[in-house]
């Protein structure tokens, strides 16, 4: 095992499940986008961070459960949607070549950056409440399993802007999204087995220790800085991304 390549991994899964399980959103995204960043093609990268997410995504969830932050009637109109969208998305990705695919998974993860950001403005607000979550999950389900992340960024982003309970909201998100991440990585396992365990191993064990926390966080930390902060890292690394492809 490389060990300087695991604790750099482990920082990276740390940070990552910190803002995610405070946030509900930004694990897969800033995983995703070190992994793209450093030339893994796009099925690689999100086969890799979903693997990593089996175990992280459990222990927040479980970890929401346990604060009380999820509501299970919204669970299940997210979670049965968001694996069919899954599973119908890992199945897309593993079927195309990697380099035909990497500019659009760079600018959806450059629209998705500028959601966060947008989100962190606090510029979006509605007190509409969304009908159909089952829609909401099955396009969350479909682009995450694409781009290596966006469950959060969609599914919470929506249902936060659209007037729902910000701690039930990414409580139940984070419980939906185990679910759906069980189903996009057994497809792609599945398809192309599994690589890269030293990421893997790294990605999940600061992921584990940073979700008991960042479930009680969610109850006191402020977003609008975290959110801007992931919002730009996210932006900046799939701008430069699209630049070195269409500078080649």
């Amino acid at each position: 095992m490389d060990w300087s390549q695991f604790f750099m991994f482990a920082g990276v899964g740390l940070l990552a499940q910190l803002v995610d399980g405070a946030l509900g959103m930004a694990y897969g995204l800033v995983s995703s986008s070190v992994l793209l960043a450093m030339g893994l093609p796009p099925a690689v990268a999100s086969a890799t961070v979903h693997t990593a997410e089996m175990v992280t995504t459990g222990v927040s969830g479980g970890a929401h459960a346990f604060f009380g932050n999820v509501d299970w009637k919204s669970f299940r109109r997210l979670a049965i949607p968001g694996v069919i969208g899954g599973v119908i998305g890992a199945w897309f990705l593993a079927s195309v070549p990697g380099d035909a695919i990497k500019p659009y998974v760079y600018a959806y993860l450059l629209i998705l950056g500028v959601v966060v950001l947008v989100r962190a403005s606090g510029r979006i607000v509605s007190h509409h409440r969304v009908r159909y979550k089952g829609v909401v999950g099955f396009f969350a389900g479909l682009l995450d399993a694409i781009g290596g992340g966006g469950w959060g960024p969609i599914a919470t982003s929506t249902l936060l802007a659209r007037g729902g309970n910000v701690r039930h909201t990414i409580g139940t998100v984070n419980a939906a999204e185990f679910v759906v991440t069980i189903a996009i990585s057994t497809t792609l396992i599945a398809h192309m087995g599994v690589q890269h365990w030293t990421i893997v191993l790294g990605l999940l064990t600061g992921g584990v220790i940073a979700a008991p926390l960042a479930a009680w966080l969610v109850r006191h930390l402020p977003p609008r800085y975290v959110m801007g902060a992931v919002g730009c890292l996210i932006v900046g690394i799939s701008l430069y991304q699209l630049g070195n492809l269409f500078l080649r």
